[in-house]
């Protein structure tokens, strides 16, 4: 039985194919590594800097709630039972935002119940109330940031 013996090029190019594939995947696989480390850096980055947009808009909302619900304590009848109304369920939307679930399909619909319940409230007290700390993000800039 004859022992098998490392195959010798039998036309000249096939080493220079040989040579270029095995540079290609030496070269996929440094881009590949490169490109995993640099893509956690940068979504980190972006990750953070959404999760403060999200917590500064919310403790806006809240800090709104806060003083309404002071004034109510103030003077009971500082606003209409309706409106007191909405300033709970306010206040209960924002306290059930899932700050810790960002994995949570539902958080842009609930942030959008949020603000517009906020608009309705403002709107029914007669005063021009608008968090400016945003951008005005969308879902598109969501979907911009996370491509």
């Amino acid at each position: 039985m004859e022992e098998p013996t490392a195959r010798l090029p039998t036309d000249f190019l096939d080493s220079t194919v040989l040579l270029e594939q095995t540079q290609y995947e030496e070269g996929f696989r440094d881009g590949y590594r490169d490109g995993v480390a640099s893509g956690k850096v940068e979504g980190r980055e972006v990750g953070l800097k959404h999760g403060f947009q999200v917590g500064e808009e919310l403790g806006f909302y809240h800090g709104c709630v806060e003083v309404w619900k002071s004034a109510i304590t103030i003077d009971p009848n500082s606003f209409s039972s309706r409106i007191q109304k909405r300033i709970d369920q306010l206040s209960e939307l924002s306290e059930n935002y899932p700050l810790f679930q960002p994995e949570n399909e539902n958080v842009q619909e609930m942030m959008d119940s949020i603000r517009l319940k906020f608009r309705i409230i403002s709107a029914n007290l007669g005063v021009k109330l608008e968090y400016e700390g945003r951008s005005h993000t969308s879902k598109q800039d969501l979907e911009d940031i996370s491509v």
